[in-house]
C-alpha cells in the first residue's frame, strides 16, 4: 500500500504526506514534475525528522511511475464514482492524489482501476489532499488488517 502524490504543488503537503506515511508505515511515491523545486535538501527539510523512517520514491514522470508499479491504481477524487465506504481495498493498492491546483489529467483518470471519493456534505468543495489520503489510508488499513501492532 502506497500513497502517490501526482505532481504536487505545495511543499507543505508533501511534508505532511511523508510524515503520514512514515507514521503509518505506508510508502510515498512522488510523481514529478512538482510545482516547486524538490531537491534532496528540500525533501529532507519537508520530511523533517521522519526522513529516516519514511519510504519515499521519486519518479521523473507518470510513465516512469507506471513502469515501476504493476498494481491496482486507486485515484482519490471528488469526482469519484465509488464512495469510500463502498470500496474494498487490497494491501498493495496505490492511492493517487492529484495536484492541489488541478487534480490529474484525463490520462491518469483513464489508467486508474477505480476512482474513489470521500463523501462530503453538498456545500463542501473538497478536502485537503493529505487529509483525503489520511482518511482513505485509515479505511484501507482497517479493511486489510494493516495497522501496526505497536
Amino acid at each position: 500500500m502506497r500513497l502517490v502524490l501526482f505532481q504536487p504543488d505545495i511543499p507543505q503537503n508533501v511534508g505532511a504526506a511523508i510524515r503520514l506515511g512514515a507514521c503509518l508505515g505506508v510508502g510515498i511515491d512522488i510523481v514529478e514534475p512538482c510545482g516547486f523545486v524538490l531537491d534532496g535538501r528540500r525533501l529532507r527539510r519537508a520530511a523533517m525528522d521522519y526522513a529516516d523512517i519514511a519510504s519515499v520514491v521519486r519518479h521523473r514522470a507518470w510513465d516512469a511511475f507506471l513502469d515501476a508499479n504493476d498494481c491496482r491504481l486507486v485515484l482519490l477524487s471528488t469526482k469519484g464514482t465509488v464512495r469510500l465506504p463502498d470500496f474494498s481495498f487490497e494491501a498493495d493498492d496505490r492511492f493517487i492524489l492529484g495536484r492541489e491546483s488541478g487534480g490529474v489529467p484525463e490520462t491518469v483518470v483513464r489508467r486508474a482501476d477505480a476512482v474513489v471519493r470521500v463523501p462530503m456534505i453538498a456545500a463542501a468543495r473538497s478536502l485537503n489532499v493529505v487529509t483525503t489520503g489520511a482518511i482513505v489510508l485509515a479505511e484501507a488499513l482497517r479493511q486489510t488488517n494493516g495497522w501496526s501492532a505497536d
